[in-house]
């Protein structure tokens, strides 16, 4: 038997490792074939989401200022709603050679139906730098309705009272009332440096010279 043994040895080795081969290729074949496929892989494309955007806001339009005084055209104009006394100023063609800048606000905010006076050098009475808009009139004889101040007879605080004059244009009502005498009519009050007929129109219902 060993001597079978010994002269088939090789044929016997070569029958294992055959075996032994076909088990392992076979072994992966099923390996093989069992496994589970792999999932598909789905790319979704990502939208941005939307970029808000800021409500705008709507810009306030012009004002209109009375611009008078040193400067060279003196009149009503249009300049934008967040303009300083300069811009108006330049609005009205430019202060002129005798113009006492100093007494004035340049940097300050002008606000729509407002006055600006600009100064002469050496004149004595204070800039009208930013005269508010209409007020209601609470001091003098013209608090009762229906009732008018007289401007040959008013004093300073009446006179201020009125709406775009303020207490340069009323000390210049008295200065020229002491001057020349009493007002004859109501328009002579235009004769006033400074008074034009644009401020004339908001106070020829509240004054009188009866």
């Amino acid at each position: 038997m060993s001597q079978w043994l010994e002269g088939h040895r090789q044929a016997i080795v070569a029958a294992i490792l055959t075996s032994l081969v076909s088990t392992i290729v076979l072994g992966a074949a099923l390996f093989l074939t069992r496994r589970p496929s792999p999932a598909s892989i789905t790319i979704h494309a990502i939208t941005p989401l939307p970029t808000p955007t800021r409500a705008q806001t709507a810009t306030p339009g012009p004002i209109q200022v009375y611009v008078a005084g040193a400067v060279a055209r003196p009149g009503v104009y249009a300049i934008p709603w967040d303009s300083r006394v300069q811009q108006a100023i330049t609005a009205a063609g430019g202060a002129i050679a005798d113009a006492d800048l100093v007494r004035v606000n340049l940097a300050q905010r002008v606000h729509d139906e407002e006055q600006i006076y600009v100064p002469h050098q050496g004149e004595g009475v204070t800039p009208i730098l930013a005269t508010p808009a209409p007020r209601t009139i609470s001091t003098g004889v013209a608090s009762a309705p229906g009732q008018r101040i007289n401007i040959n007879t008013a004093d300073i605080s009446e006179l201020d009272a009125l709406p775009g004059i303020g207490p340069a244009l009323a000390q210049r009502i008295l200065d020229y009332r002491q001057a020349n005498g009493s007002f004859r009519r109501a328009e002579d009050i235009k004769k006033v440096s400074g008074i034009a007929d644009t401020i004339f129109e908001r106070i020829k219902d509240l004054i009188t010279v009866e």
